[in-house]
């Protein structure tokens, strides 16, 4: 017996709805909540739940093809003004490139490295030369075994540029590998390089070299503008992506005065940016530099076929975490995803104990697996531009461009990313980016599982080899741009806390005071436990009970100066004050209250509650406050 086809519509038996229906339900929703008052009206839904990102740019709960209608035309995919890519078929044929990083002084190690990755699935190299990686007269030794004509190598030897460049030349030379086979980037940044010591750019190379690059070999690239200077130093995507076009703009000026075409001017620059954990923010601002871009070299006059960008994405390193470093396994996987759908032209895993020193054989193999994994396993390059046709993508990127594009147009006003760097007004503009999402870090708005969610006080971190002295990078009165991680003020308390327990042989100690029932305690208790290990503070709990005396008794046992009471409001109401003033009694220096104050705070006060943690508290503040108290220097 055959059953004949029946076609299956999954929203036939469902009345159509609409976005004005979807925000009454929203509002209904909100004022039952108590976040809109009685007057709001349906219209205002959407604002009241919307959140914002640093570059000011509102991220709405819903998009759909009303939030298109408006918006700038993106093409086809490898067609200006390349939003959708820069090849039409993305990376469907042969992937992304999967580039490796390697700064190991040892050049035998690296070497062995090097052709470990190329074995396994990386297919460009980008080599850390310098004070800060491999010595230059290790180059040779490296690439020894490595096909020139085969593998890209990209250098990265700040103020040794030069030298750097000459000496891989030569090599490829020695080796008769032909000028027109030998591809990759020599890295000359010179802007970069100022941006991050705070010295004066320095073009000298930057005219020698690229000409002779752009007239003898055609695989070949001399500029890289490298970005991450202003994500590292905390700058928002638009701000990073704004430099950047500013930086590129500058160095296609010195081209063009040294004697190119602009057509061969753009075929000097590569463009690195960092990738984050923020999946859709990396997806847009690698489609918005790609537009960016084409824009400046259409002004420029460029025919159409070469104003696609050349992008290589790094996955963040101020994301990286040193505490729970396996979380950042998660974290590159996130950020390597983003730049893939958003099409990057090559991608670099940053091994996950990066933090922690050089990398080891397994923090590589990871590394680079995450990329196989993406590309092979998760079939991420069989669909060209995964994200196109998202409207939220689509608004995202559209709303990036703009903010970018006016903060390029606002250094090119006061005379160009030189002139910013020089009189300090980038920088002041980063730090106020920092400044917030510092705010946000320590409030735990941005939270970092590991470090302020999640702390696991008993690990016991991966040894690892120090790695060389980092980049030039600013600090107070240099001039340069700082580097920061977002764990930063986290780490620095859980230094102060495991030199404590270093010294005493004991992790300092903050008693839970839980009251009542465990039902009733154990939401507070977990939360003020999570909170005050984020500060390398163990955390006892007195159990289940109410007596002031037996929870003063076991605060006493414990041998803590600091207590902090967890329970339910309707406990507090009876039994905060009494068991307050046990512990003051007890010899406690500093009582916490898990709760906000409320109508309690003037008996909660009197019995010597002296503050309150809740979410959405200053952890930072709350967190050295409580090292003090416990007598952490």
């Amino acid at each position: 017996m055959t059953v004949p086809p029946v076609e299956l519509e999954l929203a036939a038996d469902f009345p159509s709805a609409t976005r004005d229906e979807w925000r009454k339900l929203v509002l209904g929703v909100l004022r039952k909540s108590g976040v809109a008052g009685d007057d709001a009206s349906p219209d205002e839904a959407e604002d009241l739940i919307a959140t914002s990102t640093y570059e000011g740019i509102s991220i709405r709960p819903l998009y759909d093809a009303a939030d298109g209608a408006a918006l700038a035309p993106t093409g086809l995919p490898g067609l200006a003004p390349f939003v959708r890519g820069a090849r039409p078929q993305g990376a469907n044929t042969d992937g992304w490139d999967v580039r490796a990083l390697h700064s190991h002084p040892d050049a035998g190690l690296t070497a062995q490295a090097v052709l470990a990755d190329l074995e396994n699935g990386v297919s460009s190299l980008w080599l850390r030369l310098g004070p800060a990686g491999l010595p230059l007269d290790g180059l040779a030794t490296v690439l020894k075994d490595v096909y020139l004509d085969l593998a890209p190598v990209v250098l990265d030897a700040g103020p040794l540029t030069a030298e750097a460049a000459a000496a891989f030349l030569a090599l490829a030379d020695a080796r008769g590998v032909p000028a027109s086979q030998v591809s990759g980037v020599l890295g000359a940044d010179p802007l970069g390089l100022a941006a991050r010591a705070g010295t004066a750019p320095d073009f000298t190379a930057v005219r020698a070299l690229a000409p002779r690059v752009a007239a003898e070999y055609p695989r070949l690239r001399t500029l890289v503008v490298d970005a991450r200077a202003y994500h590292d130093a905390g700058g928002s995507d638009a701000e990073e992506l704004g430099a950047s076009i500013a930086t590129g703009v500058a160095y296609l000026r010195e081209l063009t005065a040294a004697g190119m075409g602009v057509d061969d001017a753009l075929g000097q620059l590569e463009f690195r940016y960092a990738a984050s954990a923020d999946q859709f923010l990396t997806i847009a601002k690698l489609r918005a530099a790609r537009r960016l871009w084409a824009r400046v070299a259409e002004v420029c006059g460029a025919p159409a076929q070469v104003r696609a960008q050349r992008q290589h994405a790094v996955t963040s390193a101020a994301m990286m975490s040193r505490r729970d470093p396996w979380v950042n396994m998660l974290r590159t996987t996130v950020a390597c995803f983003a730049a893939g759908v958003g099409g990057a032209d090559a991608v670099t895993v940053l091994p996950f104990d990066s933090r922690l020193g050089l990398p080891d054989d397994f923090s590589r193999r990871i590394a680079r697996n995450t990329q196989t994994l993406l590309q092979e396993e998760s079939s991420l390059i069989r669909v060209v531009d995964p994200a196109g046709g998202s409207w939220y993508v689509e608004t995202l990127t559209d709303q990036l461009a703009a903010a970018a594009w006016a903060i390029f147009t606002e250094i090119e006003r006061v005379g160009g990313i030189a002139a910013t760097l020089a009189d300090g007004s980038l920088r002041a503009r980063l730090d106020a980016t920092w400044t917030a999402r510092a705010d946000a870090l320590a409030h735990r708005r941005d939270p970092l599982t590991g470090v302020s969610e999640f702390p696991n006080l008993g690990e016991t971190l991966p040894a690892r080899e120090p790695a060389p002295s980092a980049e030039p990078a600013g600090g107070a009165g240099s001039g340069g741009l700082p580097v920061i991680t977002y764990d930063q003020d986290y780490e620095a308390l859980r230094a102060r806390s495991d030199a404590h327990t270093a010294a005493t042989g004991a992790r300092p100690v903050v008693f839970l005071a839980t009251i009542g029932s465990v039902s009733a305690f154990t939401g507070r208790s977990t939360f003020a436990a999570n909170l005050f290990q984020a500060g390398g503070l163990a955390t006892p709990d007195a159990g289940p009970g109410t007596d002031p005396a037996a929870i003063a008794a076991a605060f006493t046992a414990s041998g803590a100066k600091v207590a902090c009471l967890c329970s339910a409001d309707k406990v507090y109401a009876e039994w905060a004050a009494p068991v307050a003033e046990a512990l003051r009694a007890a010899g406690a220096e500093r009582i916490w209250l898990a709760g906000k104050a409320g109508a309690r705070a003037e008996t909660d006060a009197a019995a010597g509650v002296t503050g309150y943690v809740f979410a959405g508290c200053n952890a930072v503040e709350v967190l050295s406050t409580t090292l003090a108290a416990v007598g952490v220097a």
